[in-house]
């Protein structure tokens, strides 16, 4: 599904990572291990489009991204550190704007559930109407992975994504990244922290801290 080939990162004249290669077949998880400062969000950012690809070439199907970056963009799904959420809106409308600026729908999206289906997943019925910036940063973040449950997005590319998030909300998440995988998608990851659910075809990438 994704390639890459030969990518090198460098920030602030040191060098993040050199000539790094990987697979990610379709079906498959992959987490990104690494201390802080190792490069996994540059990578992310390199993968994702926000920063320009210098060295390397980047495959969404054995087609190079760089010829045809709106069919990778339109199956990807990238949740970063910054959760993306508009703070002044409610839960509610910040799913309903997400799912109108995507085109999901119930006619358009067999994956698509009720809004309010979506916030019972997460916990946050009782908490619909509040405006997200008088949550917790906890619920502020599931807010933000509610577009996990919304998206058919090929690839998932999650930056620390339990970040915030209890055991319980860790454990469901997990329970969403099985369901996107079962039906043929992928998911990339950078977490601090283990998988703590059992994934048959799960990789692991580990960056290391360059001086």
């Amino acid at each position: 599904m994704l390639k890459v080939e030969n990518i090198t990162c460098i920030r602030q004249d040191r060098c993040l990572f050199e000539d790094l290669s990987f697979e990610l077949p379709q079906g498959t998880i992959m987490q990104i291990e690494g201390p802080n400062g190792a490069g996994k969000t540059s990578l992310f950012r390199i993968l994702s489009g926000f920063t320009r690809l210098e060295q390397g070439n980047r495959f969404w199907f054995d087609t190079n991204i760089s010829d045809d970056e709106e069919s990778f963009f339109s199956e990807l799904l990238y949740i970063g550190h910054k959760t993306g959420v508009n703070t002044q809106l409610n839960a509610i409308e910040n799913i309903q704007f997400w799912q109108e600026t995507h085109g999901y729908s119930q006619a358009s999206n067999q994956n698509s559930l009720d809004v309010y289906e979506v916030l019972a997943n997460l916990g946050l019925v009782g908490l619909e109407d509040i405006p997200v910036r008088m949550l917790s940063a906890g619920q502020q973040r599931r807010v933000a992975l509610a577009r996990l449950w919304i998206s058919d997005a090929k690839l998932w590319m999650l930056d620390e994504p339990f970040t915030a998030v209890d055991k319980k909300g860790v454990t469901l998440l997990q329970e969403q990244f099985k369901l996107q995988l079962k039906r043929g998608g992928s998911i990339l990851l950078t977490s601090h922290q283990d998988l703590t659910e059992h994934f048959d075809d799960l990789k692991v990438l580990s960056l290391e801290y360059r001086i």
